[in-house]
């Protein structure tokens, strides 16, 4: 129901600032770029999922490959002990297991292209669990949690986008995104999880949570003492050559058990194909919601009240000019990215605004697109309370984002 309200909001929003812009301002023009915003928006939502289709035919048909190989029963089994107490609906060697571990893996590694078509997936496995279809169960929410919130330790993008708008060291945003994503994830799973009831005083969970801060830790050091050009280096070789590693492995596997490895990957590509139809209304619904709330000025009238506010308050503002990419964060990956690189081109790629931007861009994920997407490609209509725990791990990562850019740059 929350996602009901929120979508309403967009357009009752929208209408009240267009109202007040042409009253007050004498701008008519306003409405046009309102409902221009529209038509763009949803041409913006099919094109994305025809993207998507290429890309979903890839990865669900190498998927395919892997299940029937019992590769994804393998990493199943391998992060059963921790998934079995994140995911404790979902039974002991259940193909979800596997599934959420590959897509959950693919984000940490910053291959968005990859992570995607398996978050689908999962989430398909997880609705063959589910006992009411139009309904999320905590599983699948604990799931949206872990994608929203984005631990990625390797922000290629970010650092190519650096790198184009002439960065003297594009990298150097890599450990405050590291720590602000670390962040967003934490307070994501620990909220969820009192939310669930899930114990966390369990021995096993404080281990699995002991073991990613250490291994936070040791990414850190280990990149501390590079140079950028090496950082940019060496994070692409990891994340790419582990990336086609898993490739190989799920086609050697396939030889192995003396499967049909093309005609395997035939079937899953089918379903890679149907998913990226069924997921256009939804994505078609919340971009064009988001478009037209950009285009009417709400969100440059909220970024001005936020100004007033911080300043009223005796802090520093230096940061603020940077609030519009942590707003559309949540909304639209695009938008917010935009925003980043706009933001290095006003100022240059090493002022410190832009550098709180692309540590904000780096800190979660597009918090709506991916809840769109995933709960609509299994047809989720009621997502309960996915929508806060989301929004509460985005702005924990924002802040850990400010935060961090201010231990670092300044």
């Amino acid at each position: 129901m929350a996602l009901n309200y929120i979508w309403i909001a967009f357009f009752i929003i929208a209408f009240a600032v267009a109202l007040f812009r042409t009253i007050f301002g004498g701008d008519a023009g306003v409405w046009s770029e309102i409902m221009s915003a529209s038509f763009t928006s949803s041409a913006t939502a099919f094109e994305i999922s025809l993207g998507l289709t290429g890309i979903l035919s890839l990865w669900l048909g190498l998927m395919k490959i892997g299940e029937r190989a019992g590769v994804i029963n393998f990493f199943g089994r391998m992060i059963s002990p921790l998934f079995c107490r994140l995911f404790p609906g979902v039974p002991k060697g259940h193909p979800a297991m596997g599934s959420i571990f590959m897509n959950v893996s693919a984000n940490m590694l910053g291959l968005d292209n990859a992570a995607t078509p398996l978050g689908l997936k999962a989430m398909q496995e997880l609705q063959r669990l589910n006992k009411e279809k139009d309904t999320a169960t905590d599983a699948m929410i604990m799931f949206l949690i872990l994608n929203a919130s984005g631990l990625c330790f390797i922000p290629i993008s970010i650092m190519m986008y650096r790198a184009q708008a002439g960065a003297a060291n594009p990298t150097d945003i890599f450990l405050p995104i590291l720590l602000a994503t670390f962040v967003s994830t934490l307070v994501g799973i620990v909220a969820l999880c009192l939310k669930q009831r899930i114990r966390l005083t369990d021995p096993v969970l404080l281990a699995w949570l002991a073991g990613m801060g250490g291994v936070i830790a040791v990414t850190v050091w280990f990149f501390a003492g590079m140079d950028g050009d090496r950082v940019e280096r060496y994070s692409g070789f990891i994340a790419n050559a582990l990336l086609f590693s898993v490739i190989l492995l799920f086609l050697f596997a396939g030889l192995w058990k003396r499967i049909n490895v093309y005609e395997t990957f035939i079937e899953g590509a089918r379903e890679g194909f149907k998913t990226a139809v069924t997921i256009i209304p939804y994505l078609v619904a919340i971009l064009v919601a988001i478009g037209m709330f950009r285009a009417s000025g709400a969100m440059d009238m909220l970024t001005q009240w936020t100004t007033a506010c911080v300043a009223a308050c005796g802090l520093d503002t230096e940061w603020v000019e940077a609030l519009p990419t942590a707003l559309m964060k949540p909304l639209s990956g695009s938008g917010s990215r935009g925003m980043m690189v706009d933001l290095m081109a006003a100022h240059g790629a090493d002022a410190f605004v832009a550098r709180v931007s692309a540590a904000i861009q780096g800190s979660t994920d597009t918090m709506f697109y991916v809840l769109a997407v995933y709960f609509g490609s299994v047809g989720i209509r009621k997502t309960r309370y996915a929508v806060t725990y989301a929004l509460m791990a985005d702005i924990a990562g924002s802040l850990a984002g400010i935060f961090a850019a201010y231990i670092f740059f300044k």
